[in-house]
Protein backbone atom coordinates (compact mmCIF):
# COMPACT_ATOMS: atom_id res chain seq x y z
CA UNK A 1 0.00 0.00 0.00
CA UNK A 2 1.30 3.44 -0.96
CA UNK A 3 1.46 5.92 1.88
CA UNK A 4 -0.56 9.15 1.67
CA UNK A 5 2.70 11.07 1.45
CA UNK A 6 3.70 9.11 -1.64
CA UNK A 7 0.31 9.76 -3.18
CA UNK A 8 0.63 13.51 -2.62
CA UNK A 9 4.08 13.74 -4.22
CA UNK A 10 3.56 11.79 -7.41
CA UNK A 11 5.35 14.31 -9.64
CA UNK A 12 8.76 13.93 -8.02
CA UNK A 13 11.44 12.89 -10.48
CA UNK A 14 11.71 9.16 -10.75
CA UNK A 15 8.11 8.45 -9.78
CA UNK A 16 5.01 7.90 -11.84
CA UNK A 17 1.40 8.53 -10.84
CA UNK A 18 0.53 5.83 -8.32
CA UNK A 19 -2.68 3.86 -8.20
CA UNK A 20 -5.40 5.29 -6.00
CA UNK A 21 -5.18 4.26 -2.38
CA UNK A 22 -8.90 3.56 -2.25
CA UNK A 23 -11.17 1.15 -4.10
CA UNK A 24 -14.24 2.59 -5.78
CA UNK A 25 -17.17 0.16 -5.77
CA UNK A 26 -18.81 1.77 -8.81
CA UNK A 27 -16.21 3.70 -10.79
CA UNK A 28 -18.65 4.67 -13.55
CA UNK A 29 -21.02 6.54 -11.21
CA UNK A 30 -18.72 9.54 -10.83
CA UNK A 31 -16.48 11.40 -13.22
CA UNK A 32 -13.04 9.82 -12.89
CA UNK A 33 -9.66 11.34 -13.52
CA UNK A 34 -8.30 10.58 -17.00
CA UNK A 35 -5.89 7.67 -17.21
CA UNK A 36 -3.66 9.20 -19.89
CA UNK A 37 -1.55 12.34 -19.74
CA UNK A 38 -2.65 14.99 -22.22
CA UNK A 39 0.01 17.51 -23.15
CA UNK A 40 -1.10 21.13 -22.75
CA UNK A 41 2.20 22.99 -23.28
CA UNK A 42 1.55 25.53 -26.05
CA UNK A 43 2.83 28.94 -27.01
CA UNK A 44 -0.55 30.69 -26.93
CA UNK A 45 -1.34 29.60 -23.36
CA UNK A 46 -0.85 31.69 -20.22
CA UNK A 47 2.22 31.41 -18.02
CA UNK A 48 1.47 29.69 -14.70
CA UNK A 49 3.06 29.49 -11.27
CA UNK A 50 2.16 26.94 -8.60
CA UNK A 51 2.96 28.27 -5.12
CA UNK A 52 3.32 25.55 -2.50
CA UNK A 53 3.93 22.91 -5.13
CA UNK A 54 5.39 20.36 -2.69
CA UNK A 55 2.22 20.19 -0.56
CA UNK A 56 -0.80 17.91 -1.01
CA UNK A 57 -2.89 20.59 -2.73
CA UNK A 58 0.09 21.85 -4.74
CA UNK A 59 0.59 18.37 -6.14
CA UNK A 60 -3.12 18.11 -6.86
CA UNK A 61 -2.91 21.40 -8.78
CA UNK A 62 -0.47 19.68 -11.15
CA UNK A 63 -2.68 16.62 -11.44
CA UNK A 64 -5.78 18.68 -12.27
CA UNK A 65 -3.92 20.91 -14.75
CA UNK A 66 -2.75 17.79 -16.57
CA UNK A 67 -6.08 15.96 -16.39
CA UNK A 68 -7.96 18.93 -17.84
CA UNK A 69 -5.34 19.75 -20.50
CA UNK A 70 -5.06 23.27 -19.15
CA UNK A 71 -3.11 25.27 -21.76
CA UNK A 72 0.12 26.92 -20.62
CA UNK A 73 3.25 28.24 -22.29
CA UNK A 74 5.36 27.93 -19.13
CA UNK A 75 4.95 26.76 -15.56
CA UNK A 76 6.95 27.68 -12.46
CA UNK A 77 7.19 25.39 -9.45
CA UNK A 78 7.51 27.58 -6.34
CA UNK A 79 7.99 26.61 -2.70
CA UNK A 80 9.98 27.47 0.39
CA UNK A 81 13.76 27.78 0.49
CA UNK A 82 13.85 24.35 2.13
CA UNK A 83 12.25 22.74 -0.94
CA UNK A 84 14.13 24.73 -3.58
CA UNK A 85 16.21 22.55 -5.88
CA UNK A 86 13.89 19.54 -5.85
CA UNK A 87 13.20 18.19 -9.32
CA UNK A 88 9.72 17.38 -10.58
CA UNK A 89 8.62 15.71 -13.79
CA UNK A 90 5.39 17.15 -15.12
CA UNK A 91 3.92 16.15 -18.48
CA UNK A 92 7.24 14.57 -19.52
CA UNK A 93 9.27 17.70 -18.78
CA UNK A 94 11.59 18.17 -15.80
CA UNK A 95 11.28 21.25 -13.60
CA UNK A 96 13.35 22.50 -10.68
CA UNK A 97 11.49 23.91 -7.69
CA UNK A 98 12.40 27.56 -7.18
CA UNK A 99 12.40 29.47 -3.91
CA UNK A 100 9.41 31.80 -3.63
CA UNK A 101 10.59 35.42 -3.67
CA UNK A 102 9.24 38.81 -4.61
CA UNK A 103 10.77 38.35 -8.07
CA UNK A 104 8.98 35.07 -8.76
CA UNK A 105 5.95 36.54 -10.53
CA UNK A 106 7.52 38.58 -13.31
CA UNK A 107 5.89 37.42 -16.54
CA UNK A 108 3.41 35.13 -14.72
CA UNK A 109 -0.22 35.38 -15.83
CA UNK A 110 -1.88 33.06 -13.29
CA UNK A 111 -0.59 31.93 -9.90
CA UNK A 112 -2.24 29.11 -7.99
CA UNK A 113 -1.48 29.57 -4.27
CA UNK A 114 -1.70 26.88 -1.59
CA UNK A 115 1.07 27.61 0.87
CA UNK A 116 -0.87 28.91 3.87
CA UNK A 117 -2.40 32.24 4.79
CA UNK A 118 0.78 34.00 5.89
CA UNK A 119 2.51 33.27 2.58
CA UNK A 120 -0.58 34.40 0.67
CA UNK A 121 -0.75 37.65 2.60
CA UNK A 122 2.94 38.34 1.97
CA UNK A 123 3.25 37.34 -1.68
CA UNK A 124 -0.29 37.58 -3.07
CA UNK A 125 -0.25 41.39 -3.31
CA UNK A 126 3.29 41.24 -4.73
CA UNK A 127 2.06 38.97 -7.51
CA UNK A 128 -0.91 41.24 -8.22
CA UNK A 129 1.46 44.20 -8.56
CA UNK A 130 3.27 42.20 -11.27
CA UNK A 131 -0.01 41.83 -13.20
CA UNK A 132 -0.67 38.26 -12.07
CA UNK A 133 -4.13 36.90 -11.33
CA UNK A 134 -3.79 35.07 -8.01
CA UNK A 135 -6.15 32.20 -7.21
CA UNK A 136 -5.61 31.70 -3.49
CA UNK A 137 -6.58 28.55 -1.62
CA UNK A 138 -6.01 29.97 1.87
CA UNK A 139 -8.42 31.94 4.06
CA UNK A 140 -6.31 35.11 3.75
CA UNK A 141 -8.57 37.05 1.36
CA UNK A 142 -11.89 35.20 1.41
CA UNK A 143 -13.79 37.78 3.42
CA UNK A 144 -11.99 40.86 2.05
CA UNK A 145 -14.40 43.23 0.32
CA UNK A 146 -13.76 43.38 -3.40
CA UNK A 147 -12.07 39.96 -3.58
CA UNK A 148 -14.32 37.48 -5.39
CA UNK A 149 -14.98 34.25 -3.46
CA UNK A 150 -15.82 31.82 -6.22
CA UNK A 151 -17.26 28.40 -6.93
CA UNK A 152 -17.56 28.45 -10.73
CA UNK A 153 -20.76 26.40 -10.85
CA UNK A 154 -22.33 28.59 -8.16
CA UNK A 155 -21.28 32.23 -8.63
CA UNK A 156 -18.92 32.44 -11.59
CA UNK A 157 -20.34 35.87 -12.42
CA UNK A 158 -18.46 37.24 -9.38
CA UNK A 159 -15.37 37.11 -11.61
CA UNK A 160 -16.76 39.19 -14.45
CA UNK A 161 -14.25 42.00 -13.89
CA UNK A 162 -11.19 39.75 -13.51
CA UNK A 163 -9.15 39.57 -16.72
CA UNK A 164 -5.78 38.15 -17.72
CA UNK A 165 -3.14 40.85 -17.84
CA UNK A 166 -4.71 42.81 -14.99
CA UNK A 167 -3.46 41.78 -11.57
CA UNK A 168 -6.21 40.56 -9.27
CA UNK A 169 -6.95 38.34 -6.28
CA UNK A 170 -9.57 35.58 -6.43
CA UNK A 171 -10.26 33.49 -3.35
CA UNK A 172 -11.00 29.77 -3.30
CA UNK A 173 -13.64 29.03 -0.62
CA UNK A 174 -13.05 26.61 2.22
CA UNK A 175 -13.39 22.96 1.24
CA UNK A 176 -16.45 22.30 3.40
CA UNK A 177 -18.19 25.37 1.94
CA UNK A 178 -17.51 24.29 -1.65
CA UNK A 179 -18.80 20.75 -1.11
CA UNK A 180 -21.91 21.96 0.72
CA UNK A 181 -22.87 24.71 -1.73
CA UNK A 182 -22.37 22.54 -4.81
CA UNK A 183 -25.45 20.63 -3.61
CA UNK A 184 -27.39 23.35 -1.77
CA UNK A 185 -27.18 26.08 -4.43
CA UNK A 186 -29.32 24.43 -7.16
CA UNK A 187 -32.06 24.00 -4.53
CA UNK A 188 -31.52 27.55 -3.25
CA UNK A 189 -32.07 28.90 -6.77
CA UNK A 190 -35.41 27.10 -6.97
CA UNK A 191 -36.88 27.70 -3.51
CA UNK A 192 -34.55 30.14 -1.63
CA UNK A 193 -32.86 28.78 1.43
CA UNK A 194 -33.81 30.66 4.61
CA UNK A 195 -31.84 28.50 7.03
CA UNK A 196 -29.18 25.82 6.63
CA UNK A 197 -27.91 23.48 9.34
CA UNK A 198 -24.71 21.63 8.44
CA UNK A 199 -22.84 18.86 10.24
CA UNK A 200 -19.52 18.00 8.61
CA UNK A 201 -17.43 14.83 8.84
CA UNK A 202 -14.03 15.99 7.63
CA UNK A 203 -11.10 13.97 6.35
CA UNK A 204 -7.44 14.05 7.33
CA UNK A 205 -6.43 15.68 4.05
CA UNK A 206 -7.93 18.96 5.19
CA UNK A 207 -5.04 19.23 7.64
CA UNK A 208 -2.43 18.38 4.99
CA UNK A 209 -0.23 15.50 3.95
CA UNK A 210 1.33 15.19 7.41
CA UNK A 211 -2.10 14.52 8.92
CA UNK A 212 -2.78 11.85 6.32
CA UNK A 213 0.54 10.22 7.16
CA UNK A 214 -0.24 10.34 10.88
CA UNK A 215 -3.66 8.74 10.39
CA UNK A 216 -2.06 5.84 8.54
CA UNK A 217 0.71 5.55 11.13
CA UNK A 218 -1.73 5.64 14.04
CA UNK A 219 -3.92 2.98 12.43
CA UNK A 220 -0.94 0.62 12.18
CA UNK A 221 0.16 1.44 15.74
CA UNK A 222 -3.26 0.87 17.29
CA UNK A 223 -3.72 -2.43 15.45
CA UNK A 224 -0.32 -3.51 16.72
CA UNK A 225 -1.23 -2.58 20.30
CA UNK A 226 1.15 0.40 20.42
CA UNK A 227 0.53 3.89 21.79
CA UNK A 228 -0.43 6.09 18.79
CA UNK A 229 1.85 8.90 17.66
CA UNK A 230 -0.02 12.19 18.17
CA UNK A 231 1.93 15.05 16.61
CA UNK A 232 -0.65 16.73 14.38
CA UNK A 233 -3.90 16.49 16.33
CA UNK A 234 -2.54 15.91 19.87
CA UNK A 235 -4.98 13.04 20.40
CA UNK A 236 -5.76 9.65 18.91
CA UNK A 237 -7.30 10.02 15.45
CA UNK A 238 -7.41 6.41 14.26
CA UNK A 239 -10.68 4.67 15.27
CA UNK A 240 -11.88 7.95 16.78
CA UNK A 241 -13.52 11.23 15.89
CA UNK A 242 -13.51 14.63 17.54
CA UNK A 243 -14.56 18.25 17.17
CA UNK A 244 -12.64 19.95 14.36
CA UNK A 245 -9.20 21.05 15.49
CA UNK A 246 -9.65 24.70 14.45
CA UNK A 247 -9.44 27.24 17.29
CA UNK A 248 -12.66 27.78 19.24
CA UNK A 249 -13.98 31.35 19.21
CA UNK A 250 -15.67 33.28 22.05
CA UNK A 251 -19.13 32.47 20.61
CA UNK A 252 -18.44 28.73 21.01
CA UNK A 253 -18.11 28.05 17.31
CA UNK A 254 -14.73 27.06 15.92
CA UNK A 255 -13.11 28.87 13.00
CA UNK A 256 -14.02 26.11 10.53
CA UNK A 257 -17.70 26.43 11.41
CA UNK A 258 -17.68 30.20 11.06
CA UNK A 259 -15.99 29.93 7.67
CA UNK A 260 -18.99 27.99 6.43
CA UNK A 261 -21.38 30.58 7.89
CA UNK A 262 -19.63 33.67 6.54
CA UNK A 263 -18.54 32.25 3.18
CA UNK A 264 -22.05 31.02 2.37
CA UNK A 265 -23.44 34.51 2.90
CA UNK A 266 -20.78 36.07 0.67
CA UNK A 267 -21.04 33.50 -2.13
CA UNK A 268 -24.83 33.66 -2.20
CA UNK A 269 -24.73 37.45 -1.75
CA UNK A 270 -27.30 37.04 1.01
CA UNK A 271 -26.38 38.48 4.40
CA UNK A 272 -29.72 37.34 5.86
CA UNK A 273 -29.46 33.59 5.21
CA UNK A 274 -29.21 31.76 8.52
CA UNK A 275 -26.41 29.18 8.66
CA UNK A 276 -25.16 27.09 11.57
CA UNK A 277 -22.54 24.36 11.47
CA UNK A 278 -20.87 21.70 13.58
CA UNK A 279 -17.58 20.44 12.14
CA UNK A 280 -16.15 17.06 13.14
CA UNK A 281 -12.85 15.45 12.17
CA UNK A 282 -13.26 11.76 11.24
CA UNK A 283 -10.61 9.12 10.39
CA UNK A 284 -11.12 9.23 6.61
CA UNK A 285 -8.23 9.93 4.26
CA UNK A 286 -9.29 12.58 1.71
CA UNK A 287 -13.04 13.11 1.24
CA UNK A 288 -15.47 15.08 3.39
CA UNK A 289 -19.08 14.14 4.15
CA UNK A 290 -21.77 16.62 5.22
CA UNK A 291 -25.31 16.30 6.53
CA UNK A 292 -27.30 19.34 5.40
CA UNK A 293 -30.76 20.41 6.57
CA UNK A 294 -32.44 23.10 4.51
CA UNK A 295 -35.42 25.35 5.24
CA UNK A 296 -36.96 27.05 2.18
CA UNK A 297 -39.07 30.13 1.55
CA UNK A 298 -41.07 28.24 -1.09
CA UNK A 299 -42.28 24.63 -1.05
CA UNK A 300 -39.96 22.07 -2.63
CA UNK A 301 -40.73 18.37 -2.60
CA UNK A 302 -38.06 15.69 -2.59
CA UNK A 303 -38.83 14.42 -6.10
CA UNK A 304 -38.36 17.85 -7.68
CA UNK A 305 -35.23 18.37 -5.58
CA UNK A 306 -33.83 15.07 -6.83
CA UNK A 307 -34.49 16.06 -10.45
CA UNK A 308 -32.85 19.46 -9.91
CA UNK A 309 -29.74 17.87 -8.44
CA UNK A 310 -29.50 15.32 -11.25
CA UNK A 311 -29.22 18.20 -13.72
CA UNK A 312 -26.79 20.28 -11.65
CA UNK A 313 -23.24 20.60 -13.05
CA UNK A 314 -20.57 18.88 -10.99
CA UNK A 315 -23.14 16.92 -8.98
CA UNK A 316 -24.09 13.24 -9.13
CA UNK A 317 -27.06 11.77 -7.29
CA UNK A 318 -26.57 8.46 -5.44
CA UNK A 319 -29.91 7.89 -3.74
CA UNK A 320 -30.99 4.25 -3.87
CA UNK A 321 -33.29 3.59 -0.94
CA UNK A 322 -34.10 0.02 -1.99
CA UNK A 323 -30.44 -0.99 -1.84
CA UNK A 324 -29.61 1.41 1.02
CA UNK A 325 -26.89 2.87 -1.20
CA UNK A 326 -25.93 6.50 -0.73
CA UNK A 327 -22.74 8.63 -1.09
CA UNK A 328 -19.61 7.61 0.79
CA UNK A 329 -16.23 9.35 1.15
CA UNK A 330 -14.59 6.25 -0.32
CA UNK A 331 -16.57 6.45 -3.52
CA UNK A 332 -15.87 10.13 -4.21
CA UNK A 333 -12.15 10.02 -3.37
CA UNK A 334 -10.04 11.08 -6.37
CA UNK A 335 -13.22 12.06 -8.24
CA UNK A 336 -14.33 15.46 -9.52
CA UNK A 337 -18.06 15.35 -8.81
CA UNK A 338 -19.79 15.99 -5.51
CA UNK A 339 -22.22 13.17 -4.66
CA UNK A 340 -25.63 13.78 -3.06
CA UNK A 341 -28.06 11.33 -1.51
CA UNK A 342 -30.46 10.73 1.41
CA UNK A 343 -32.72 13.29 -0.27
CA UNK A 344 -35.84 13.39 1.86
CA UNK A 345 -38.53 15.69 3.19
CA UNK A 346 -37.84 17.16 6.63
CA UNK A 347 -40.75 15.81 8.66
CA UNK A 348 -40.28 18.53 11.29
CA UNK A 349 -41.26 21.28 8.82
CA UNK A 350 -44.73 21.82 7.42
CA UNK A 351 -45.74 22.20 3.80
CA UNK A 352 -42.65 20.80 2.06
CA UNK A 353 -40.55 23.72 3.25
CA UNK A 354 -37.64 21.55 4.40
CA UNK A 355 -35.26 18.92 3.06
CA UNK A 356 -32.41 16.80 4.39
CA UNK A 357 -29.53 15.78 2.12
CA UNK A 358 -26.19 14.01 2.57
CA UNK A 359 -23.21 15.22 0.53
CA UNK A 360 -19.71 13.80 -0.09
CA UNK A 361 -16.83 15.35 -2.01
CA UNK A 362 -13.08 14.97 -2.42
CA UNK A 363 -11.49 17.58 -0.18
CA UNK A 364 -8.23 17.91 -2.13
CA UNK A 365 -9.88 17.85 -5.54
CA UNK A 366 -13.17 19.79 -5.75
CA UNK A 367 -12.63 21.12 -2.25
CA UNK A 368 -9.37 22.78 -3.29
CA UNK A 369 -7.33 22.14 -6.45
CA UNK A 370 -10.08 21.44 -8.98
CA UNK A 371 -12.09 24.47 -7.94
CA UNK A 372 -8.99 26.69 -8.25
CA UNK A 373 -8.16 25.39 -11.72
CA UNK A 374 -11.79 25.86 -12.80
CA UNK A 375 -11.46 29.48 -11.68
CA UNK A 376 -8.30 29.78 -13.80
CA UNK A 377 -10.17 28.27 -16.76
CA UNK A 378 -12.69 31.10 -16.58
CA UNK A 379 -9.84 33.50 -17.43
CA UNK A 380 -8.98 31.80 -20.72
Amino acid sequence: MQSPATLSRRFLTGTTPTPTLLHHPNPTSLRSRPTTVRMALREDGPSIAVVGVTGAVGQEFLSVLSDRSFPYRSIKMLASKRSAGKKYTFEENEYVVEELTGESFKGVDIALFSAGGSISKEFGPVAVECGTVVVDNSSAFRMVDGVPLVIPEVNGDAMKDVKLGKGALVANPNCSTIICLMAATPLHRRAKVLRMVVSTYQAASGAGAAAMEELELQTREVLEGKRPTCNIFKQQYAFNLFSHNAPVLPNGYNEEEMKLVKETRKIWNDKDVKVTATCIRVPVMRAHAESVNLQFASPLDENEARDILKKAPGVVVIDDRASNRFPTPLEVSNKDDVAVGRIRQDESQDGNHGLDIFVCGDQIRKGAALNAVQIAEMLL
